[in-house]
């Protein structure tokens, strides 16, 4: 049996955005910079790249549409206009598992801010 390459998968599967900077960096987020060369670790939006919150906000409408796939995929099983099962039951367990991280992403993302409010300074 072979596995079909990870590009075959969906776009679920790949890491957008992410080329390497065409120039040196400069300014503080510079390798040489206090931060060790993070951008974004001084508060300020990366420069020339996507926000956190941005990214954060684009996986949840993928969350969405999924959910919302699998609402509709399962409703045209049910009424027996679905041709092909396997695609419904596919569709169904890709948003249980993407419900599932995104639950499991908010219960660390919790966990991390309960640190780092009760780091003692």
């Amino acid at each position: 049996m072979t596995l079909p390459p990870v590009a075959a998968l969906g776009a679920e599967w790949q890491i957008p955005d992410l080329t390497p900077p065409t120039q040196a960096p400069t300014g503080p987020s510079a390798p040489d910079a206090v931060g060790g060369g993070i951008d974004g670790v001084d508060g300020a939006a990366p420069s020339g790249g996507v926000g956190f919150g941005d990214v954060l906000a684009k996986q949840i409408g993928n969350l969405t549409d999924l959910q919302e796939g699998a609402a509709s995929a399962s409703q045209s099983l049910a009424n027996g206009t679905a041709t092909d099962v396997s695609s419904v039951v596919t569709a169904v367990e890709k948003a249980q598992l993407a419900m599932q991280l995104a639950g499991q992403i908010r219960t660390k993302g919790s966990e991390a801010i309960n640190d780092i409010f009760h780091t003692q300074i």
